[in-house]
């Protein structure tokens, strides 16, 4: 399908979704429009607090916060769980002896270790970006296990047949096969990057979009939650576009086979 029609089609069904929000909180079944709006606003009055917001200069500096927290906990995260991934896919040993251990981590409740990141880092963007780093660490880390354990051992041994060593094998067969892998998982540590930073802002902040969801929360700023949660969305989007251009400079030689692959 066309890239056009395409984005033609998703920008549509954003469009549908917005004028059955103003119908049915404009023009309620039940109740009266008043009392309804008190509950969910309605997308005029969110898109006009988000332009109100923008055109203030107020949310520039949160925005900036949370942008930082968020590429922080993500190269962080990204980054380790790579690093040892790789290890661990490499060293059949080290996994196994550490297999319970990484297991116990990852079903831990992020939202339990924010108050303890909290003690240890401070209110400052360090709690913030040790949330949004356990969120990514664990998506990354299994992806890249996975990915170069799937690594097809025909191809393995042929390399092998050839003369590669270690290094070799690493960098011609190991990393190409696993990194389709790895944006997979980078596509959707993005989006908890984010939600880490958002959390622990919401939870314990003086700044940051987190923050400013929870200080329209506290005074039932209805419109002002769904702004801030709208201003969330389309910076995911954003980050989440970067990280696709930067997949698609690496991944030229994969085939576009679906209607879903990305240009």
């Amino acid at each position: 399908m066309p890239r056009l029609k395409l984005t033609v089609l998703q920008i549509g069904v954003g469009l549908v979704f917005l004028l059955l929000w103003h119908v049915l909180t404009v023009y309620p079944l039940s109740g009266t429009p008043k009392q309804i709006q008190f509950f969910f606003s309605t997308p005029l009055d969110v898109l006009k607090r988000c332009w109100t917001l923008f055109a203030s200069g107020e949310i520039w500096g949160h925005l900036w916060i949370t942008l930082v927290e968020t590429i922080l906990a993500f190269l962080i995260g990204a980054g380790g769980g790579i690093i040892f991934g790789f290890l661990f896919a490499r060293k059949e040993l080290l996994a196994a002896v550490f297999d319970p251990y990484i297991k116990a981590a990852n079903a831990l409740p992020r939202v339990v270790l924010a108050p303890i990141f909290a003690l240890w880092f401070g209110l400052g963007i360090w709690s913030k970006v040790a949330l949004g780093f356990t969120l990514v660490f664990f998506i990354v880390f299994f992806n890249v296990y996975q990915g170069v354990r799937e690594v097809s051992p025909v191809v393995l041994a042929n390399a092998r047949m050839l003369g590669m060593n270690e290094r070799q094998l690493l960098r011609h067969v190991y990393w190409p096969s696993a990194l389709t892998w790895v944006f997979s998982s980078l596509h959707t540590s993005v989006g908890f990057a984010l939600v880490g930073a958002v959390v622990g802002e919401y939870l314990g902040s003086s700044a940051g979009l987190g923050y400013k969801i929870h200080e329209a929360e506290s005074v039932f700023d209805v419109t002002g939650v769904f702004a801030g949660m709208l201003i969330l969305s389309v910076f995911v989007i954003l980050i989440d576009m970067l990280v696709t251009r930067i997949e698609n400079s690496f991944l030229v030689w994969r085939p576009q086979t679906s209607l879903a692959a990305r240009t």
